[in-house]
């Protein structure tokens, strides 16, 4: 189960979360871990990929404080995905310990899920930058495509 308070990373995706922060000089997209677990969450449920963590990371990055994604308002996309994944309003409950351990690990899950679609669509990428930015750019032209073809399914009763 998830640790209350805290939001945990794979072991296997932390030199991934490492890489696309800008931290101690690198040279990701991202500014904090934070960030790049909020980022690979919101895909992750965008894809429907959620993955159970497995081994965790004990080290670079060590889990995450709850407190810091609620001080730049990110704790918002932990209880959306928790809600949306439950469809039960109690998962929003403060007062329930069961309740913060069942939202982390859905959030934590997703995240999972959406690195690994990262290390997939990253894998021999020089700039990680660039490539996110036109996997997001075919994300985007894509979804424009299936909005505007002829939809036929409108015709059945």
């Amino acid at each position: 189960m998830a640790e209350t308070g805290r939001i945990r990373v794979a072991k296997d995706k932390a030199d991934l979360v490492k890489a696309l922060t800008s931290a101690d000089g690198g040279t990701g997209p991202f500014q904090t871990f934070a960030d790049v677990i909020v980022f690979a969450a919101a895909l992750g449920a965008k894809h429907q990929k959620r993955v159970p963590l497995g081994e965790i990371s004990k080290r670079e990055p060590s889990p995450i404080r709850l407190e810091y994604f609620a001080s730049v308002g990110n704790d918002i996309v932990i209880k959306l995905l928790g809600m949306t994944e439950t469809q039960d309003i109690k998962i929003l409950s403060l007062n329930e310990d069961e309740y913060d351990t069942q939202r982390n690990q859905i959030f934590e899950e997703y995240a999972n899920g959406g690195l690994e679609i990262l290390q997939n669509e990253l894998r021999g990428a020089v700039d990680y930058s660039e490539r996110i930015l036109l996997f997001l750019s075919y994300e985007r032209m894509n979804e424009e495509k299936q909005d505007e073809e002829f939809d036929l399914t409108k015709f059945l009763s």
